[in-house]
């Protein structure tokens, strides 16, 4: 995060070597995440809420806030789709909960809590960011298969070889693999899980939708010029944090996590609760 239904969209490592990396024959080291949350070094949060564990869909909300300052929303909520199934508990920078369900691989949820962002990538060679941005190849894939050593990673074959990522679903150039699809145009990485945990899901991003009512595999999906204003308000100076949480958790969480208000939002109702 990767919206794909065929896919086991979740949480990916490190981007690809480039030309200029010193040896390109050599995988860099993933990528982790530092800290805990609350941390009062974030000034930037990215907020989604869902009606319910089972709902497929939500609202993304943008805030900001100055050291020491309150939260304050710096643009108006838009409606996002996430996992088929929902969501559940994924592996990030929160406490672990025990209120809900937890992420695993193939699960069709999308991972809830508090998370780092990893770079931005997409099929252009450059894009209007903060964040690095890596131009995706025909052979770029994050690797979701189970057992892998490359679990949740984002690897070329060129450097791993065509036999590394066999069985993955996850090309990041889709519209080359895919008969066009767009979805992965652009997008950013989700750190869920950037340790790699066996099976506790893989892949995750926050891309392009392929429709205003097609949930993901476990990514959170937004219309493209949405996404746009996303990826070049996010600044990594300002410590960016992702969060998707259902509506009944945040009210639990907020105080303790130091979250923001929720905005008011027409979420619709979770069809399941």
């Amino acid at each position: 995060m990767t919206v794909l239904l065929l896919a086991a969209c979740a949480s990916t490592g490190p981007m690809r070597p480039t030309a200029a990396d010193p040896d390109p024959a050599v995988l860099p080291p993933r990528a982790m995440p530092t800290g805990t949350w609350p941390d009062a070094a974030s000034r930037q949060l990215v907020v989604v809420l869902t009606p319910g564990w089972d709902a497929p869909t939500g609202r993304l909300a943008r805030f900001e806030r100055e050291p020491g300052g309150a939260w304050r929303a710096v643009a108006p909520p838009i409606p996002v789709t996430v996992g088929r199934s929902g969501s559940a508990w994924g592996v990030g920078l929160h406490p672990a909960q025990d209120d809900g369900p937890r992420k695993q691989e193939g699960d069709g949820r999308a991972p809830a809590g508090v998370f780092a962002l990893g770079p931005a990538f997409g099929y252009a060679p450059g894009a209007t960011s903060g964040l690095p941005y890596q131009a995706m190849t025909r052979e770029d894939w994050c690797v979701d298969v189970p057992g892998s050593p490359l679990y949740n990673r984002i690897v070329s074959t060129r450097v791993v070889g065509e036999a590394a990522v066999r069985g993955s679903t996850e090309p990041m150039r889709r519209d080359l693999h895919k008969n066009g699809d767009a979805r992965y145009a652009l997008g950013f990485v989700i750190e869920h899980n950037a340790e790699g945990r066996d099976r506790a899901g893989s892949c995750i991003f926050a891309h392009v939708w392929e429709s205003p009512t097609t949930p993901t595999a476990g990514c959170t999906a937004m219309a493209r010029p949405d996404i746009d204003a996303l990826v070049a308000w996010l600044d990594p100076a300002k410590t960016p944090r992702f969060v998707l949480l259902p509506v009944q958790a945040y009210a639990r969480l907020q105080a303790a996590w130091d979250l923001p208000a929720p905005p008011r939002t027409d979420l619709p109702k979770d069809p399941h609760e």
